[in-house]
């Protein structure tokens, strides 16, 4: 698949001020990653305060500055990506062992994106029951902690994400992902941080979490999900 000297994943990172975590993040991406000399490592900062940039410049890698938003931020790191397949990966999530390997072989089967499962950095039950359901090949399933790996022809395809989600962004592009191509989930898991669970409560948040589903299936617009977020989960 590589063509020239192109990188064969590109690795897209939003971030807003979350110098911890990326410190974290970088080397653990070099460390577990089975060809790190073919990935392109590019966060995309939304406009950070703290040393989230001096971080990234120490670690010799793709920084690009954004406007702020998600969607927004991964759009604009998708058009400074040259790799061949995209890779949409939360700072504060942690991909398996020889993931990029995972990613290429789950390319090469006819898969043109997909995910990993999901686990917590927590022991929590309640949240562990929840992500066992991470396994299942459906889009209520789906969420941007999981990561998205997909090919840049149909991520260019459909049109990339939509800049009117403040919010559920991950889920509207997902949704349109499976409308239109084969959907992988990858039995591996990713490790992502039960930090907004902590800050929130569990079952608070995963109510709230599941209410913003149910407006979004209702025909809610990307506005009035936003604004039911930001009254409701900090």
């Amino acid at each position: 698949m590589k063509k020239n000297n192109l990188p064969k994943i590109s690795i897209i990172i939003p971030v807003l001020n979350e110098e911890e975590a990326l410190e974290q993040l970088l080397p653990y991406l070099q460390a577990k990653a089975a060809n790190y000399q073919e990935l392109e490592i590019i966060v995309s900062d939304g406009g950070s305060t703290d040393n989230t940039l001096a971080i990234a410049k120490k670690h010799k890698i793709s920084l690009i500055e954004s406007e702020r938003g998600r969607a927004i931020q991964m759009n604009a790191g998708a058009k400074k990506a040259s790799g061949e397949i995209l890779y949409f990966l939360h700072v504060d999530t942690f991909p398996p062992n020889h993931f990029d390997q995972l990613i290429m072989n789950a390319i090469s089967s006819g898969n043109e994106a997909g995910c990993f499962r999901l686990k917590f950095s927590s022991p929590n039950k309640f949240l562990a029951f929840f992500s066992w359901f991470t396994r299942l090949n459906m889009p209520i399933c789906r969420g941007g902690d999981q990561s998205l790996f997909i090919s840049r022809s149909l991520f260019t395809s459909l049109g990339s994400f939509n800049e009117a989600y403040k919010i559920y962004e991950d889920n509207e592009f997902i949704g349109r992902i499976y409308r239109k191509a084969n959907f992988r989930v990858l039995p591996q898991k990713v490790i992502t941080s039960a930090r907004k669970y902590q800050e929130n409560g569990t079952v608070r948040l995963q109510f709230h979490f599941a209410v913003v589903h149910i407006k979004k299936f209702m025909g809610a617009s990307p506005d009035s999900l936003y604004a039911y977020y930001s009254r409701h989960i900090k």
